[in-house]
C-alpha cells in the first residue's frame, strides 16, 4: 500500500523531557496485505496510555523498532482470507491481548490470559508470528499486537471487536485498554457487590474507569488515593465520595479510622509496589486487594504471610480486567448509551501525530486523564 504516517520508536531509555529527546520520530512506513486471518484497518483515533510510557521510558523493555499504540479505534479497510464476520467500513475498537482461541486460557474463556499471544507480544509480532510493518523495506515490530500510533495497522481478527457505527472514534477507543481495564476489574474479577466501600489507589486513566465501575456497581463509598491533587478532584468529579493524599504519613490510619478499620475492595491501579502495598494495608480484614496496575518486572512486593490466613485476607490480580472482549466491550457501550458510564469524561487532551513526544510530557506529568491522537 501507500506510505504512511506512522510515529516509530527506535530505542527505549531516552531521557524526558521527551519533546527534546524525541524519541519517537514519525516516519513513513510500508504495511504487507493482511494475511489468512488478518484485517488492516484505518486508525481513526488512539490514546496515550501509561503501558506505553513504560516502553518509552526503558522500565519495559521491547524489541525495537517498534510503533506504539494498543488503545485505539479503527475503520475496517482489508480483510485477510478467512475473515468473514466484517466488511470494509466496519467501525472496531482494538485489543491489546490477540487470543487463539486453542490454548487453555482461550478454552476456559480467559482470553486475556491467551499464551500465545502473550508469547507474540513480546517477540513484536503477530499472533502468527509475523511482521506486516516496514520501514525502508526492513521489518518493524508490532505492539501488542496493535500498533495504533500510526493511520493505518494490520492486527489479528481477535484483536478487533465490532462497535456500533453512530459510536465516536474517540469515544470507541477508550474502551479498548482504559475501560476494559479499570471497569472489568470491578465488575469481572471484583464481582463487586452493591453496598461495598472501594479504595483506588492510583487515579490515572485505569484507575479512573475503576471508580466509574464502582459507581456502576453501586459502592456505598469510594475511596480515590493518589498523590496527585488534580487527580484526586478529577475522581471526585466521576463519582468518589472521598479522597486521599498518598503521601500523608498517616493516610492509612486515617482510611481506616473513616472506613471502621479497612475497606472491601481495594485496586491498585499505579503499577507501583509503594502503592500496592498501600492498597493491601488499608483491605479490611476478610477484604479482597486487587491489583491491577502493570509494574516494572523487576520490582518485588510482600506482605506478611500471616494476614492471608488470620485475616483471610484476598490478594488478586486482574489482567484487562478479566474480560472477555467480545462479550464485554459490547455491554460497556450499552451501560455507556444509558448515561451510566460516561466515558469520554476521561478525556482531557487532543493532539496530533506529530505532537506525541510532547504528548508523553504531559501524561509522565500525571496531569492528564487519557490523551487523544485523532
Amino acid at each position: 500500500m501507500t506510505p504512511f504516517k506512522a510515529a516509530v520508536l527506535h530505542e527505549c531509555g531516552r531521557p524526558s523531557p521527551f519533546a527534546q529527546s524525541k524519541p519517537f520520530t514519525i516516519e513513513h512506513c510500508e504495511l504487507d496485505p493482511p494475511g489468512p486471518g488478518e484485517v488492516l484497518i484505518r486508525i481513526r483515533a488512539a490514546s496515550l496510555c501509561h503501558s506505553d510510557l513504560s516502553v518509552v521510558d526503558g522500565s519495559r523493555l521491547r524489541v525495537m523498532p517498534m510503533v506504539l499504540g494498543h488503545e485505539a479505534a479503527g475503520e475496517v479497510v482489508e480483510l485477510g482470507a478467512g475473515v468473514t464476520d466484517l466488511v470494509p467500513g466496519d467501525k472496531v475498537v482494538c485489543v491489546f491481548i490477540p487470543s487463539c482461541g486453542t490454548c487453555p486460557r482461550c478454552q476456559e474463556s480467559r482470553p486475556g490470559l491467551c499464551e500465545v499471544g502473550a508469547v507474540t507480544n513480546i517477540a513484536g509480532t503477530l499472533l502468527a508470528g509475523t511482521r506486516r510493518l516496514r520501514l525502508a523495506g526492513q521489518p518493524v515490530n508490532h505492539h501488542l499486537g496493535v500498533s495504533a500510533f500510526a493511520e493505518y495497522a494490520v492486527t489479528v481478527r481477535s484483536s478487533l471487536v465490532k462497535v456500533p457505527a453512530d459510536l465516536k472514534f474517540e469515544t470507541a477507543a477508550l474502551f479498548g485498554c482504559a475501560i476494559i481495564t479499570g471497569v472489568g476489574a470491578v465488575l469481572n474479577t471484583a464481582k463487586l457487590p452493591a453496598g461495598a466501600t472501594v479504595a483506588v489507589v492510583g487515579a490515572g486513566g485505569v484507575g479512573l474507569s475503576c471508580v466509574l465501575g464502582a459507581v456502576v456497581a453501586g459502592a456505598a463509598r469510594i475511596l480515590a488515593v493518589d498523590l496527585n491533587k488534580s487527580k484526586l478532584n478529577f475522581a471526585r468529579e466521576l463519582g468518589a465520595t472521598d479522597e486521599f493524599d498518598a503521601s500523608a504519613p498517616d493516610v492509612v490510619a486515617k482510611i481506616k479510622e473513616a472506613t471502621r478499620g479497612g475497606v472491601d475492595f481495594a485496586f491498585e491501579t499505579a503499577g507501583a509496589a509503594p502503592a500496592l502495598a498501600l492498597a493491601y494495608q488499608i483491605t479490611r480484614r476478610g477484604g479482597t486487594t486487587i491489583t491491577a496496575g502493570l509494574p516494572n518486572p523487576n520490582h518485588q512486593f510482600s506482605i506478611p504471610q500471616i494476614s492471608l490466613t488470620a485475616e483471610e485476607r484476598t490478594l488478586k490480580g486482574s489482567y484487562m480486567g478479566s474480560c472477555v472482549p467480545q462479550r464485554d466491550i459490547p455491554y460497556y457501550i450499552d451501560l455507556f448509551r444509558q448515561g451510566r458510564l460516561p466515558v469520554e469524561r476521561l478525556v482531557t487532551h487532543r493532539i496530533h501525530l506529530e505532537d506525541i513526544n510532547e504528548g508523553f510530557d504531559l501524561l509522565a506529568t500525571g496531569n492528564a486523564g487519557r490523551i487523544l491522537l485523532s
